[in-house]
């Protein structure tokens, strides 16, 4: 479905992806790991048309995308819910819903809407609460919500966790697994290892902008390597 071939990113003279290849596959959850400035975030933008490479291919089904501006990537079918959660904090928790889908008519939306209050309870509860007096939890909700209101085919979540008390980041979880159940492909940065391999069904391990390692959720949750420095584990 998304295939990342070769990337090559730089900030000013910064080499920030060297060479980063990786595939996600219709249906899959498909887990980014590593430390700060492992290049996560930035293959994340990449995909989704923030940033432009100067190198390698992003396809889409097959079809390049990465010449493309942001709008016609989430026309496409790839919606991003970013670091930080860039919420509309002076819209209502419906505006921002509304603003996921400006590029669909409203009379298409409002079932979306229901699907996301259903995801999402607490929200439907604060649909006419202004975005920016919501929790930090709440605010990672909206976000993933306002996404979703793409009708996304892919879904790239960048740092979900970010911030929360555990017992939400298990829930946060819970509903990503949910959503991807329910048919949405999601390409996942997390810093929490464990949790994100919990959920996903292959991971990629970036270090210093290339991919070192990868392989199912599964093998990289026992290789010694990502146990010590990303689970905790051993010496």
């Amino acid at each position: 479905m998304l295939e990342v071939i070769d990337l090559q990113v730089f900030y000013g003279e910064i080499h920030a992806l060297k060479g980063v290849s990786l595939r996600v596959e219709q249906g899959e959850i498909v887990a980014l790991l590593g430390n700060n400035g492992a290049g996560k975030t930035t293959t994340l933008k990449t995909i989704s048309g923030l940033l432009r490479p100067r190198g390698g291919q992003v396809l889409l089904e097959g079809q390049a995308i990465q010449a493309l501006p942001p709008h016609e990537i989430v026309a496409r079918g790839v919606a991003h819910a970013p670091e930080g959660r860039k919420i509309f904090n002076r819209l209502t928790v419906f505006e921002n819903l509304e603003m996921g889908a400006y590029l669909r008519p409203e009379r298409d939306i409002l079932e979306d809407v229901e699907r996301v209050f259903s995801l999402f309870p607490r929200l439907k509860e604060r649909r006419t609460q202004v975005a920016g007096t919501l929790s930090g939890g709440e605010q990672q909700m909206l976000a993933i919500g306002r996404a979703l209101m793409t009708h996304p085919r892919i879904l790239l979540l960048d740092e979900p966790s970010m911030g929360l008390a555990p017992i939400l980041v298990e829930q946060i979880f819970q509903t990503v697994a949910g959503i991807n159940r329910q048919g949405t492909t999601i390409l996942l940065v997390e810093q929490n290892a464990a949790i994100a391999l919990s959920v996903a069904h292959r991971a990629y391990v970036l270090e210093t902008g290339t991919v070192a390692l990868s392989g199912s959720a599964a093998e990289l949750h026992e290789h010694p390597e990502v146990r010590r420095v990303y689970l905790g584990e051993g010496a």
